[in-house]
């Protein structure tokens, strides 16, 4: 079965699939046609067409990943550790996931959590990805473990035997990579971004490692690839959907899952890889699609008047415009990268920059060389410290009781008008949990779109959108107490004082754009979300 994409009550404005039919974008767009996004786009779209071509040529990693899987089985090396960002370490966490497969992904400077992954070290291997934003973390997490293996006895050959290594030909982490002596390099296609890389050797090696049968992903997306020069076919009406949305006033994209599909698969969190996706290809010149990853097709915000709702895995919903997306995995990868770029063009953008990211790894060293800026909390709430940059708790009284209701419900009326306020915990994901549950609980709340993000991932994730989208967007980000470091070794930092610089440097970039912003600090993790959750109850 291949991609299946059905729509319900969505007004197609007849001018987007006039134009797209006239100008050929469907056969153009396979036919790399890098002039598809205008001539400011071309030289870097005709760099970064090349995962069009993945279902095919990423057949040739095949042979090798199931030797150096079994390789690794027989030395009895069966846990993988993901030590990545962005794109692809979202594909292969949800390749994984989708095949019931473990693999730890790593891309947090949470020190709990990085230690967490540092456990097991007896039958641990690392995959180190390409990453994207700033190449600080993996490297970081590359220092952490090369440490960690050598105090548990193993000598400098074993220790890097225990490395594998995606990389760009001739890139600082290649050259890493041969100094190290990794087991074993992978080249990461460059004319495949990471956010298009799903089926690259940046979203297979870890996945396959990790014990997933990949082959069947790069069948069914070549599958799909037989059809996408057809005028009608399911991409195109997908990237149709997407950019029918934006030009009707629904720029949101709520994304919900369906349930199992009609092979009776349940594909699980594809929609945080969807949201990278789209916010990183989309959110630019004050425009874009925001993706909101919601818990279900009933969840808040799912019937928001500015979304589009889309259901993977499942049928449109009956009363609101609503679109349904199925097909197995190898297939949603490909078909929502190709609805992408065809969404690029409706808006009138580059889907394959990303102009504001940078900013992110400079904000972050700024604040490692500078040292964290001195910011004392305008009011304490017991475990939770709240800190108001922008002015944004002005004329709330916080000396009563419910003082952290009243300020999270004028963080919320600080909203602009078809604004989105964009939750972001800088804590560890695995072990503070609960406070994924802080999105629904604010959107119950508001009548706009609420998303939810874990940082550092979300900078990688939304960052672009946030910083060059529409400055529409209100900030809610919460930090936490460290009990216990984690040093990073060769380098003058902590973990805990790498994140809080990531967290302060994003803090920093929303402050320096205006945007209104409300910062907890949380003294003690599980008690002060507790307490969010009560004030919002």
């Amino acid at each position: 079965m291949t991609l299946e994409v059905s729509c319900r009550g969505l007004e197609v404005p007849e001018v987007v699939r006039t134009r797209l039919a006239g100008d050929d974008v469907a056969a153009r767009l396979v036919a790399e046609d890098a002039t598809l996004w205008g001539p400011e786009a071309e030289h870097e779209a005709s760099a970064l067409l090349g995962w069009l071509d993945l279902p095919a040529t990423s057949r040739e990693l095949l042979a090798r990943l199931t030797a150096l899987r079994a390789e690794l089985a027989d030395e009895g090396l069966d846990r993988v550790v993901l030590a990545g960002t962005g794109g692809a370490a979202l594909a292969a966490e949800v390749v994984c996931r989708t095949a019931g497969v473990p693999l730890v992904v790593l891309d947090s400077t949470d020190p709990g959590q990085v230690a967490a992954a540092m456990t097991d070290l007896d039958r641990t291997v690392v995959v180190l990805g390409p990453g994207s934003g700033d190449p600080v973390e993996t490297d970081s997490h590359r220092r952490a473990f090369l440490a960690a293996l050598t105090a548990a006895g193993l000598d400098e050959a074993q220790v890097g035997r225990r490395f594998v290594v995606v990389a760009e030909p001739g890139s600082a982490p290649a050259e890493t990579a041969a100094a190290m002596g990794a087991r074993a390099v992978f080249l990461a296609a460059p004319d495949a971004d990471g956010r298009y890389g799903a089926l690259s050797a940046s979203g297979l090696v870890p996945a396959a490692l990790a014990g997933v049968d990949v082959a069947p992903l790069l069948e069914d997306a070549a599958d799909l690839a037989e059809h996408l020069t057809e005028p009608r076919n399911p991409a195109l009406e997908l990237g149709v959907a997407m950019g029918a949305g934006f030009r009707t006033g629904r720029d949101k994209i709520a994304l919900a899952d369906g349930g199992p599909g009609g092979d009776g698969t349940r594909i699980e969190g594809l929609g945080p890889w969807v949201e990278q996706l789209v916010a990183g290809s989309t959110g630019k010149q004050g425009r874009g699609l925001l993706p909101v990853v919601l818990e279900s097709v009933t969840a808040p915000g799912a019937a928001a008047p500015d979304a589009l709702l889309a259901v993977v895995g499942g049928d449109p919903v009956e009363g609101r415009p609503s679109i349904g997306v199925t097909g197995p995995l190898g297939a949603q990868f490909l078909g929502w990268e190709y609805a992408t770029a065809v969404a690029g063009r409706v808006l009138g953008i580059n889907p394959f920059d990303q102009p504001d990211v940078a900013g992110s790894a400079a904000d972050t060293a700024r604040v490692l060389d500078d040292g964290l800026p001195a910011e004392r909390p305008v009011a304490t709430v017991g475990a939770v410290q709240l800190h108001a940059p922008g002015g944004v708790l002005d004329g709330v009284d916080l000396s009563r009781t419910d003082a952290l209701t009243l300020a999270l419900d004028a963080l919320l009326a600080a909203v602009p008008p078809r604004g989105y306020l964009a939750v972001t915990a800088f804590l560890d994901r695995d072990a503070d949990a609960r406070a994924g549950e802080l999105r629904a609980a604010l959107a119950r709340r508001t009548g706009h779109a609420v998303t939810f993000g874990w940082g550092p991932r979300s900078l990688h994730a939304t960052g672009q959108y946030h910083r060059g989208g529409p400055q529409v967007g209100a900030f809610l980000q919460v930090t936490g107490a460290v009990e216990q470091d984690l040093p990073v070794p060769g380098r003058p930092w902590s973990f805990g004082a790498l994140q809080a610089a990531q967290a302060a440097g994003d803090r920093r970039a929303l402050a320096e754009r205006g945007r209104p912003l409300l910062h907890l600090h949380l003294t003690d993790r599980s008690a002060g979300t507790d307490q969010l959750l009560r004030a919002l109850s």
